[in-house]
Formats: C-alpha cells, sequence, structure tokens
C-alpha cells in the first residue's frame, strides 16, 4: 500500500510538472507581440511614437489609451504606420499619439497586448541628469565618495618622457580624475571630451542642476551645481596631465589592470609599488607588449584640453577668478601642443588588442579654435575662419556615413565643434548645413525600419545614439527646422525602452521600469552596490559579438526572445560588450538628459504669456528684445540700422507682405538680414483678426488667416528667409486672441506680442490724433521709470518700437534709439534678438 502510494504521489507530481511545464510553454507562446515605449515617460508637447513589434503577422488596425486606475479608453487612433521585418520581429509598426496631450498615467492597448506604464506630464526627466552624477561621482579616483575611501593615491611613473627630458620611471602626481569605465584605467582623451560636455550642459542649462553634493562628492551643499563640482573634479585631473608646457599624457594605467574584477584600491601590478604608468604623449606610435597603436600627432587630445580649459576659464570666472585664469593659460598652451604634429593620438595595450583606435583629429581643432572665443562679447572672426577650415575638412563624422566602425574610431561621436561655430556665426550657415547632411545619412538607414535605427550597432552604440540625438537637437535648434524631430525622438526613446529589448539602458533610470540589473560591474557583482544613472555599452551585431574574447553569460539570457542575427544585448555580467557603462557616455547622456528636462518645461523659463503669445521674456535675466514692426513706412530704417550697427546689438524686425515686396525696400531688407538681426511675419496685409471691443470676435476665418499669413512667407522667401528660420510671428496691429495663437501654433509658429507697462509701441502716434499722441519724451520717460521702479525692472522686456511712421510724427522716437540704448547698456542689460 506504502509502494502504491508513492508511485500515485509520484506520478501526480510528474503530471503536475509536466502541466506547468506546457502551461509555462504555452503562455510564452502567447506573448508573441509588445509594445515598445519609453519607460520614462513623455511630456504633454513632446513627439509620442510606441512600436508595435511581433513575431506573428500580426498588425492592430488600432491602438487605445486607457487610464491605469480605471482602465478607461481615453483615447483611440488609427495613426499607425507599418513597417515589415526588424531583428527578431516579422511585422513592426509606429503607433504615433503625439496629440494626446493629457497628463497621467496609462497603458497602450493593441490587439490585447498592453504597454509597459506610460506616464506623460511635464516632469517626467527633471531630475533625470543629476541622477546620472552619481554614475560620475562613484567613478572617481583619488577620493571616492560612494566608497568613502580613497584609491590610486600614489599614480603614477611616466612612460616614454624622453622628448620632454623625462626619464621613464619619473613619479608625476596624477591621481584623481574618472576611471574609464568597470575598469580602472584613465584616459585623457574620454575625460576630456566627458568634462566639456558636463560644462557645456551646465552653460546650456543651468536651471536644470541642483546642489545636493559637496565639492568632494558627499552630501551637503555648497553654493555650486553639481554639474559643476563634477566638471572640476575632470578638470583638476586634466591639469595634472598637462603639469607644463611640454608635457602632456594621454592615459594612466593600461589594460594590465584586468587582472580581476575588484572594488578600486592601490594597484601593484605594473612593477613600481602602487604606481601606475603615464604614457606620454609624443605623437609617435607607441607599443607596449606585442601591440603596436597607430598614434600619428598630438593633436586629437591636446586639442580636447584646449577646449574644456577654455570653456571652464569662463565658467569659473566668477567663482574662482584664479582657478580661472590658471584654465585660461593651460588652454593656450595645450593649443600649442596640439599644433606640435597635426594628427591623432591612440591609447596604448600591453596584453590584449583593444584600445580607443582615433582615427580623427580635425575636428578637435575646430573645436579648439572656436574655444578661444568663449566668454568673448564679439567673436574673433580669424578664429571662427581657422574652425571653418578644419570643419570642411571633416564635415560630417565619418560613423554617421558608415555601417561600422572601429572602437573609438571616430572621436568624439559628434562633431562638438560646429555647434559652436554656428552659435558664434548667425549668418553663416555651413556648419548647421554639415550637420543636415549627416543626420540625413542616418535617417536614409533609419527610415526603413520602425525604431527608426540608423545608427550602427558597433561597441558602444548607446554613445553613439546619445551624440546622434545631440546633433539632431542641436540642429533642430540652431536651424529651426523640425524636420528630423520625430528621429530624434526615436533615438531618445531608444535608449530608454523603445527598442527590440524593451529595457532602458540605463542603471536605475526609471527605478520603476526595466533597467540593468546585472552589468560588467564590480561595484554591482560583488557588493550589490547599485550604480546609479550609469549608461551601459548597448546592443552590438551578432557578428561583432560572436568574435570578441572571453565573454561567457553567467545566467540564461532573459532576453533570449528578443536576440537575432542582426544585434545582441545581455543583461549579464558576462558580457562586457554590451552591458558594461562607460564614464564618458553617461557624461554625454547628462548633457542631453539637461537638454530633454529644459525642453519640457514650457513655463519654467519664467517667461509670461497672455493669450498664447509670449508677451515678456524670462523675467529673471537682465536681457531685453527690442523689436521693430513696420508694412507701410521705413523712414527710420536708416538710422535704426546705423546705431544697431554703432552698438553691436541684433534686434529683430516683423514685416508685412507689402512690406518685403515693396522695391524701395529691398536693400535695405537685405542690409538686415546680413547684419544678423532677425527678420520675421507681420501677416501680408497688415489685417485686423479680431474685434476691437469684443476681443472673442474673429473678423478673419482660419483659411483667410492661413492664406495671408502664407503670402507673408512667399514675400520672405524672396530673400531666404524660410518658415523654420523664423519661427516667431508678431500679429499686425498687435491685437489677436487666443485662436490666433492656436492657428499660428498649429503652423508651428510662436506668437508674440509687446510687453505691456511703458508706452513705446505708441512712437507711431501723432498729434492729430488727440489724447492717444505720446512724445518721445513721454515714451523715453514711461522707459526709464519702468526699469526704475519695478522689482524686476525690464528685465525680459520685448520693446516694441516701428521702422517708420506717418509723416505727421515730426518727433521720430528711432532718433533717441542711440540714447535708449546706452541707458541699456548702463543698466546692464543684454540685447538680444527674439530667438536667443
Amino acid at each position: 500500500m506504502i509502494m502504491k502510494n508513492k508511485f500515485f504521489l509520484a506520478l501526480t507530481f510528474s503530471f503536475v510538472l509536466c502541466f506547468l511545464c506546457s502551461f509555462m510553454a504555452v503562455q510564452r507562446k502567447i506573448q508573441q507581440s509588445w509594445i515598445r515605449i519609453n519607460l520614462l515617460g513623455y511630456p504633454t508637447e513632446s513627439i509620442k511614437v510606441a512600436v508595435w513589434a511581433s513575431k506573428t503577422g500580426e498588425l492592430p488596425a488600432k491602438f487605445e489609451i486607457i487610464t491605469k486606475e480605471t482602465n478607461q479608453v481615453v483615447y483611440t487612433s488609427t495613426n499607425i504606420k507599418s513597417f515589415s521585418h526588424y531583428g527578431p520581429f516579422s511585422q513592426t509598426a509606429r503607433l504615433n499619439f503625439s496629440d494626446f496631450k493629457s497628463k497621467g498615467s496609462f497603458y497602450l492597448r493593441a490587439n490585447g497586448i498592453l504597454s509597459p506604464l506610460l506616464l506623460i506630464n511635464n516632469n517626467v526627466y527633471e531630475g533625470a541628469a543629476d541622477f546620472c552624477l552619481q554614475y560620475m561621482r562613484q567613478q572617481r579616483s583619488g577620493f571616492n565618495p560612494y566608497l568613502k575611501d580613497s584609491c590610486h593615491t600614489h599614480d603614477g611613473f611616466v612612460l616614454y618622457g624622453a622628448k620632454a627630458g623625462l626619464k621613464d620611471s619619473t613619479h608625476i602626481d596624477a591621481s584623481g580624475g574618472w576611471h574609464d569605465a568597470s575598469d580602472y584605467l584613465q584616459y585623457s582623451t574620454t575625460s576630456a571630451n566627458a568634462t566639456y560636455h558636463l560644462l557645456m550642459a551646465y552653460r546650456d542649462f543651468p536651471k536644470v542642476f541642483n546642489d545636493q553634493q559637496l565639492a568632494n562628492g558627499l552630501d551637503g551643499k555648497n553654493g555650486i551645481a553639481d554639474v559643476l563640482d563634477e566638471a572640476k573634479w575632470g578638470l583638476d585631473w586634466l591639469l595634472k596631465m598637462h603639469p607644463l608646457k611640454n608635457i602632456m599624457f594621454n592615459q594612466l594605467a593600461d589594460d594590465r589592470d584586468h587582472i580581476s574584477m575588484r572594488i578600486p584600491k592601490e594597484d601593484s601590478q605594473y612593477g613600481k609599488g602602487f604606481e601606475r604608468p603615464l604614457y606620454f604623449i609624443t605623437g609617435e606610435p607607441q607599443q607596449r607588449g606585442k601591440f603596436m597603436n597607430n598614434t600619428t600627432g598630438t593633436s586629437s587630445t591636446a586639442a580636447k584640453f584646449t577646449s574644456a580649459f577654455n570653456l571652464g576659464s569662463v565658467l569659473f570666472k566668477g567663482r574662482d577668478r584664479a582657478y580661472a585664469q590658471t584654465l585660461a593659460k593651460k588652454a593656450k598652451t595645450a593649443y600649442i601642443f596640439a599644433l606640435q604634429k597635426p594628427g591623432v593620438t591612440q591609447t596604448a595595450s600591453v596584453k590584449s588588442p583593444y584600445i580607443y583606435a582615433e582615427d580623427n583629429w580635425v575636428d578637435d581643432m575646430e573645436l579648439a579654435e572656436t574655444s578661444f572665443n568663449f566668454g568673448r562679447e564679439k567673436a574673433d572672426q580669424k578664429k571662427i575662419k581657422l574652425a571653418l577650415n578644419y570643419a570642411r575638412q571633416e564635415s560630417t563624422t565619418p560613423w554617421l556615413q558608415k555601417d561600422t566602425a572601429a572602437h573609438y574610431q571616430y572621436y568624439p561621436f559628434i562633431n562638438l565643434g560646429h555647434y559652436e561655430i554656428a552659435r558664434q556665426d548667425l549668418k553663416d550657415r555651413t556648419a548647421i548645413n554639415y550637420y543636415q547632411e549627416g543626420i540625413k545619412q542616418v535617417w536614409n538607414r533609419a527610415k526603413n525600419n520602425a525604431f527608426y535605427r540608423g545608427v550602427p550597432f558597433i561597441w558602444c552604440s548607446n554613445n553613439l545614439t546619445v551624440s546622434f540625438a545631440i546633433q539632431c537637437h542641436w540642429y533642430a535648434t540652431l536651424s529651426g527646422d523640425k524636420t528630423y524631430s520625430e528621429l530624434e525622438q526615436a533615438n531618445f526613446d531608444w535608449l530608454f525602452g523603445c527598442n527590440p529589448w524593451g529595457t532602458s539602458m540605463v542603471y536605475g533610470l526609471p527605478q520603476w521600469g526595466d533597467t540593468p540589473a546585472d552589468p560588467h560591474s564590480a561595484f554591482t557583482h560583488l557588493k550589490n552596490y547599485p550604480i546609479n544613472g550609469g549608461l551601459v555599452d548597448g546592443p552590438v551585431y551578432t557578428n561583432i559579438y560572436k568574435g570578441l574574447i572571453g565573454i561567457k553569460l553567467n545566467d540564461s539570457d532573459e532576453y533570449a526572445d528578443f536576440q537575432s542575427d542582426l544585434a545582441v544585448y545581455h543583461d549579464d555580467y558576462g558580457d562586457y560588450s554590451t552591458n558594461e557603462p562607460t564614464m564618458d557616455g553617461t557624461a554625454s547622456l547628462i548633457y542631453l538628459l539637461a537638454a530633454k528636462e529644459a525642453q519640457a518645461y514650457p513655463l519654467a523659463d519664467h517667461k509670461t504669456y497672455s493669450y498664447g503669445a509670449i508677451i515678456r521674456g524670462d523675467s529673471t535675466q537682465k536681457k531685453i528684445y527690442l523689436v521693430f514692426t513696420g508694412d507701410e513706412y521705413a523712414d527710420g530704417a536708416e538710422t535704426i540700422s546705423k546705431v544697431l550697427a554703432q552698438e553691436k546689438v541684433k534686434a529683430s524686425f516683423f514685416l508685412t507682405g507689402n512690406f518685403y515686396r515693396n522695391p524701395n525696400f529691398n536693400s535695405l531688407i537685405k542690409k538686415l538680414k546680413n547684419d544678423g538681426h532677425y527678420l520675421g511675419p507681420h501677416s501680408d496685409q497688415h489685417l485686423l483678426y479680431c474685434d476691437w471691443n469684443k476681443r472673442d470676435s474673429l473678423l478673419v476665418t482660419k483659411t483667410g488667416f492661413e492664406t495671408d499669413l502664407n503670402k507673408n512667407y512667399q514675400a520672405m522667401a524672396n530673400f531666404g528667409i524660410n518658415k523654420e528660420a523664423a519661427g516667431y510671428f508678431l500679429p499686425p496691429y498687435e491685437w489677436y486672441n487666443q485662436t490666433i495663437a492656436d492657428w499660428a501654433k498649429a503652423q508651428g509658429l510662436q506668437l508674440i506680442n509687446f510687453t505691456p507697462g511703458t508706452r513705446s509701441n505708441a512712437d507711431y502716434t501723432y498729434p492729430e490724433m488727440g489724447k492717444s499722441y505720446r512724445s518721445s519724451d513721454e515714451i523715453y520717460r514711461s522707459i526709464t521709470a519702468f526699469n526704475e521702479t519695478k522689482p524686476n525692472g525690464l528685465n525680459g522686456f520685448i520693446l516694441l518700437l516701428h521702422i517708420g511712421t506717418d509723416a505727421r510724427r515730426t518727433d521720430k522716437f528711432y532718433n533717441r534709439l542711440a540714447e535708449l540704448i546706452t541707458y541699456l547698456k548702463r543698466a546692464d542689460y543684454k540685447l538680444a534678438r527674439i530667438d536667443n
């Protein structure tokens, strides 16, 4: 009987086990389709596209958005763009829900398949850039604030220093800086690039960053944004790597570091106590062990030093003048070092063939030239000319044109110099056009798949993805052309889950989503320490993965269903090719996240809006926008143009189609454009859009509005001005309502109007108008009185004047423009174009 019971129990157990296995297999087969989204979420006004990915031929006819709490359907759409196979999927599609702008927590649903949690609000990126700074602090060498301990304090001893009169094994203090990745090598080229990105992030988006850490990385406030503290950590190490004008080092330690995975401490495997080797930049190929690099010169690394030092000097000038002066001095000596022997400096290895095989250097020199204009009120045109000469030699970063490249062959992965040229010379579109050409190259590959993936799956593909998204962002910002905005968003979305694997590529971000949990890192593998904010390498071509040395997965592959002959990604400690975080990639991501956070806050810039129009810029900044409107008169044009040129002030001119078509004004318009002023629309026929007494009562139809406005732009096109370059629109008579603002927005335009409070806009009045007339003296006094009596003065003011007035006004206010500009400058106001 006992034997029978045992047999029965065993049979039952076997049956249950088989049933469970069968059930699990069936369940696995059931899930053949997925919806991929950006796990971080989407701002309300952003482009929002999910990707449908199916292993069958299934394609939804529609999709829905349902609320998290109630499962209520709040949106239904058929805006589906179908694609064929990609990677492991036989059917893919783009599900566009950009027109859904409600805030909240939702799910996408299509054919019964639910997406991960979908967040829509303008706070989704808040704090993300600061979050990633955690990883940068964790990578610190010297004192490490995460470990609250020090490591590598004895660095280092010189190799190849004979050119500078340094004997091999000479000790040079090189402690500090950042470990490059999960190993503990330190490279000047990646550190300088990372430092520059951090500095640039603060320069471009200072309001994004907070102060929660001390300079040493420990908790506390020191009155300096944490991103600047981190950038200074990088600058301090770069200063050590360039201690004298004739001495510069390219790397600290080498691949002998790879003896084991360990928490950073002191290393003794290099044969000189706890010191690690410092590789002097000779400009010649260097060999340790059996591997020779292909170094050809000194430019690529030294030029990166120059740019970082120059930008650091500008940003620290008001905080530490002596430090800023040191950086400025070092920028000059680094620049001279870069010119010693034009060419690239590659890293050196001893035990393995893997190095940073950088092949380009003119992009570094281009940025270095522009960096000498940082902080200058007027750019040195000679430096811009030199930068443009380098830019022409490499107009497009080479990897953008290729399906593959060697490890760090074209570095940085974005041409930073193009951005600075375009910022410094608003009249020259050469650099902007170069950006566009590179984007087109990637778009030609990306447009054929649902993920809009055109970035090659080479080692550190995520770093390339970040850089490409930044390039798209810069192109749109500089040109006003939004053609590639969806491509930009797709690359950003890829990093946070809208990819075949459905995972974020950033450790711990977002905390509620699927993110790397088992990266190739000693911190996580040995101690279960989180590496918050670290960007992992990302997917590689399957053929690259199969050819790498020493890779072996430690656990079963949770993404097995999504691997393909195209590319692989593993969240596994054993895969150093796809799942190792990098310091420089994370620094670049910090810039991108800062840009996205700033972009998600349309009202966080302290602007004032009325009926959908911006009527005042940032009221916390001492910046004023001089705006001139014109229709039939231009008697003040010569005076205005001359004064603006003499005072070196850029202004904005909003002119009607009548004005643009007037042959008497042709030479004037060309001069205004050539002088770098903003030229925008003011309607074609100077229409009155709505009733003076009943503002809600429209006097034009939508069709009439659009037709008239398009004619205005057609007239502007004769002068080479398109809608993308002139996205701000000032309505005729400065009179409009919310509907007009909405119609303008649908055209991709932002309505603006003058800031109320002064009588500057009354400079067109004449005595015959009775009580409405305002003299020039009265107008001038209204401006100065507002500045001197209001808490924020004229901060952010859009000060509207007319380019010409009726002959019956003899007291022309434009004759006092020079006096007004002098007053504003003495009050420390910066006068800028409306788009700056």
